[in-house]
């Protein structure tokens, strides 16, 4: 199995990037290659995605640990794929979030780029996000 990791340095407080990031339905909103995320009961998810050019449909599962700010998914199959996405404090408002995958898919270096990409993604549409809805909230922390 291999795994592949990228973090990357966000300017909003953990909390709030993680309660962005935590919502199941939003996972498309940052993760490219998904366009649904629909959640069928406990941990139990429905995900469809464009990967490499084709249309995929799979069942898996999307744990939340918000004590942890720490989301952990997968989907059963022959690439065993599963990963992790955690958010910690980085100073005052500022916060790491940290990626991980995991499969028996080969593809090396594109995986860790798709990654990357994904990790930038995530983190500029966040920024945005959050701070666009505590601006229409009155919230004065970013």
């Amino acid at each position: 199995m291999t795994s592949y990791t990228h973090r990357a340095s966000v300017d909003l407080p953990a909390d709030h990037l993680f309660g962005f990031l935590s919502q199941p339905e939003a996972l498309p909103r940052y993760f490219p290659d998904l366009t649904e995320v629909e959640p069928t009961g406990g941990d139990h998810v429905h995900v469809e995605a464009e990967v490499g050019g084709r249309h995929v449909e799979a069942e898996g599962w999307l744990h939340v640990d918000r004590d942890r700010r720490t989301l952990s998914w997968g989907s059963p199959g022959e690439d065993d794929y599963h990963g992790e996405l955690t958010v910690s404090e980085d100073g005052a408002g500022r916060s790491e979030v940290a990626v991980t995958l995991h499969t028996e898919r080969a593809g090396g270096p594109d995986v860790q780029r798709g990654l990357e990409e994904a990790v930038a993604v995530l983190t500029q549409r966040a920024t945005a996000e959050t701070q666009t809805e505590a601006a229409e909230k009155g919230d004065d922390w970013f």
